[in-house]
C-alpha cells in the first residue's frame, strides 16, 4: 500500500491527529525559540535571583538569574536535536543491517543476529554511561554512545519484516520482471517496511529523551551554560527544597514530551496495523462492566 493510503487513513483518526498536532507544536516551539523565548537563556540577571515569577520572567529565574522559561524553550533545541540525530543514525544502521540479515539469510543473518544479541545482552544505559565516561562528556560523544546501543531494536524489527516480505509473490514477480536485488529491496521491500519502522521511531523519541536526561543528570551530556532539560534537572537538585520549581519545570517538560510522542506512536500503530481492533470508549466499557455486576 502506498504512503498516500496510510496518510489518508491516519488523518481520519482523531486520536492520531490530536497527538500529531501536539507533537508538531512541541517541535516547532524550540525551532522558533528566538521568536518565542522572552529572554536570553544564557544571560544572568544578578538582581533577580531565584524569583518565582514576574512580568519579565513568567516562570521565574534560576540560581544566577537566568530566565527559566527561555531556558526550557531553548533546552528543547538541544534535547530534541540530540534525540533526533541519535534516532537517525541508529535507525539507518539498524535498517541496513536488518535488511541485510533478513534478505541474505544464512551465515550473514547468523553473524548479524549474534552481534545484535551481544548488544542486547548488555544494559543499554550502563553501556552508554561507560562509553561516555571513557570518551569524555560532550554532545558528540553522547550521540555516538546512544547511537551505538539504539540500533538493535530497528535491526530486529526490520529483519522480521524482511523475512516475511521477501516470500511475497510480488517480490518474485519483480525478480522475473528484470529487477536486480538492490531494486527489489529499494522499491518493493523498503516501502513496506518503513511505515512500521515509523511507529518504532516515534515511540523511541520518548525513550531516548529519558536516556539523555539520565545522562545529563549525571553530568555526562551537555555542559553549562548550554540549556538542556536534563542539565536543568541536574542543576535544580541543589535547590529541591528551597526552590522545587527549578526541578519541577524541566521534569514536567520531559514528561510531557515523552507522553505525547509515546501516545503518537501508539495512535500511529493503531492506524497502520490492520489487525488492531480499537478498544471501546472507557465510559462504555465501565457501563458494560457495571451491567454485568448487577
Amino acid at each position: 500500500m502506498s504512503g498516500t493510503y496510510y496518510l489518508k487513513k491516519a488523518m481520519k483518526d482523531p486520536q492520531f491527529v490530536i497527538f500529531l498536532i501536539l507533537a508538531v507544536v512541541l517541535i516547532l516551539v524550540p525551532v522558533f525559540a528566538p521568536f518565542v523565548a522572552p529572554n536570553d537563556p544564557i544571560e544572568p540577571d544578578y538582581s533577580n535571583l531565584l524569583i518565582d515569577h514576574s512580568a519579565k520572567y513568567p516562570l521565574g529565574t534560576d540560581e544566577i538569574g537566568r530566565c527559566m522559561l527561555s531556558r526550557l524553550i531553548y533546552g528543547g533545541r538541544t534535547s530534541l536535536l540530540i534525540v533526533f540525530v541519535v534516532i537517525l543514525i541508529s535507525s539507518v544502521i539498524g535498517v541496513v543491517l536488518g535488511i541485510l540479515a533478513g534478505y541474505a539469510g544464512g551465515k550473514v543473518d547468523m553473524l548479524i543476529s549474534r552481534i545484535t544479541d551481544i548488544f542486547i545482552a548488555v544494559p543499554q544505559t550502563v553501556f552508554v554511561i561507560a562509553l561516555v565516561s571513557v570518551l569524555g562528556s560532550s554532545l558528540k560523544n553522547t550521540i555516538l554512545a546512544m547511537s551505538l546501543v539504539s540500533w538493535t531494536e530497528y535491526c530486529r524489527v526490520t529483519r522480521a519484516l524482511v523475512l516475511s516480505l521477501k516470500e511475497n509473490p510480488y517480490v518474485e514477480e519483480g525478480r522475473l520482471g528484470g529487477m536486480n536485488e538492490f531494486q527489489i529491496i529499494l522499491k518493493l521491500i523498503l516501502p513496506n517496511v518503513f511505515p512500521y519502522l515509523l511507529v518504532n521511531i516515534t515511540q523511541d523519541i520518548g525513550a531516548q529523551l529519558l536516556t539523555l536526561s539520565g545522562l545529563s543528570l549525571l553530568g555526562l551530556s551537555s555542559q553549562p551554560p548550554t540549556p538542556e532539560w536534563g542539565a536543568m534537572l541536574s542543576g535544580g537538585r541543589k535547590f529541591i527544597q528551597a526552590n522545587p520549581r527549578m526541578i519541577m519545570y524541566p521534569g514536567l517538560t520531559i514528561v510531557m514530551n515523552v507522553v505525547v510522542f509515546n501516545l503518537l506512536g501508539d495512535a500511529l500503530r493503531d492506524v497502520l496495523d490492520p489487525r488492531f481492533v480499537k478498544k471501546k470508549h472507557h465510559f462504555r466499557r465501565m457501563r458494560e462492566w457495571l451491567n454485568k455486576t448487577e
